[in-house]
């Protein structure tokens, strides 16, 4: 057996089936997130659609009604959409980049000006 053949060590093997689990973990997450968006994105559809039925009807107080409670579920359906696309783990990493960037940058502009000074 050459060097090249032989297999990781049992630490190496831990490591790829942990990163591997890692990986399938998040991709079931992100399907199961695409699915919960497709389904809103049809809702918000057949909302839309039965609203444009309802106001070509003109047909009283109660249409009135039934609008506002489309329009509120329309409101719901539209957040619950937003809330899954913008979440705090898609501004962490950035935000701290710019804190420790930021900070760095402050730091360097103190150190430059009492240098100068």
């Amino acid at each position: 057996m050459s060097p090249e053949e032989t297999p990781p060590l049992n630490g190496e093997n831990a490591e790829l089936d942990q990163a591997i689990a890692t990986v399938e973990s998040n991709l079931a997450q992100l399907k199961e997130r695409y699915e919960q968006i497709k389904q809103a994105q049809k809702r918000r559809d057949e909302l839309v659609e039965q609203a444009k039925e309802l106001k070509e009807q003109k047909n009283g107080d109660s249409i009135k009604t039934q609008l506002n409670q489309i329009q509120t579920e329309l409101e719901n359906v539209e957040t619950d959409l937003e809330s899954r696309l913008l979440n705090w783990s898609s501004f962490s990493e950035p935000f701290w980049q710019a804190v420790r960037f930021g900070g760095l940058g402050i730091i360097l502009g103190w150190l430059l000006k009492s240098c100068t000074s």
